[in-house]
């Protein structure tokens, strides 16, 4: 079982890095082969519409022929078994870095002919949303959004899932920041008593479980 792991967040050691290295420590006990990247420490951008992964008689349909620090790591996820992979939240998206490389992992797998998908693999994909929203206003405002919009995972021929973990902390001493509109009491309570549980589930997530 290959799986590789990969951090959306441009903060290495935060919520989604954490959720993720648990994740990394669950496939690990269970046996997997491993690689763990940090999208933010390369170098690229999102699709270019070159459409070389479109011509007619190419040898790889499902191929990212634009050449950056990006395109190895797509060839490792797609001979991969599992993406374990996450984002916080912003906007209502994820990051610009996570959607680059969202349209540069599925756009290569999807035919232009009639839509399905070229990719000869199977790729299961986990995907952790860490955000300041609560699970009841993920469930109400972001929830169906979500899901459409991490839908193109789907060319991967794998499961895929998403796994909110909501109204997180944002900063240790919120007294250094102008974030008012949060209460660091509340935030801090709520990251004691349930993030705990969060990366339990993360690195269960991980072996598999």
């Amino acid at each position: 079982m290959k799986t590789i792991i990969l951090n959306g967040s441009p903060r290495k050691n935060w919520n989604t890095a954490q959720l993720l290295k648990e994740a990394k420590k669950g496939a690990e006990s269970a046996g997997a082969e491993v690689e763990y990247i940090d999208l933010y420490d390369l170098n690229y951008n999102g699709c270019r519409s070159c459409l070389a992964c479109k011509r007619s008689g190419i040898a790889e349909p499902c191929k990212c022929y634009w050449k950056d620090d990006l395109s190895p790591v797509l060839e490792k996820i797609w001979q991969a078994d599992r993406l374990i992979t996450g984002s916080p939240i912003y906007y209502g998206q994820p990051t610009g870095g996570f959607r680059s490389f969202l349209e540069r992992i599925t756009f290569p797998a999807m035919s232009y002919n009639d839509y399905t998908s070229v990719f000869k693999g199977h790729v299961d994909v986990d995907v952790f949303l860490t955000m300041n929203a609560t699970l009841e206003g993920y469930q109400q405002m972001y929830e169906k959004k979500m899901e459409e919009y991490f839908g193109p995972f789907g060319f991967l021929n794998g499961k895929v899932r998403l796994i909110p973990v909501c109204d997180t902390l944002q900063v240790k001493d919120y007294s250094k920041y102008e974030m008012k509109s949060f209460s660091e009491e509340h935030k801090k309570a709520v990251h004691a008593a349930e993030f705990p549980a969060a990366l339990e589930m993360a690195y269960k997530i991980g072996a598999g479980e």
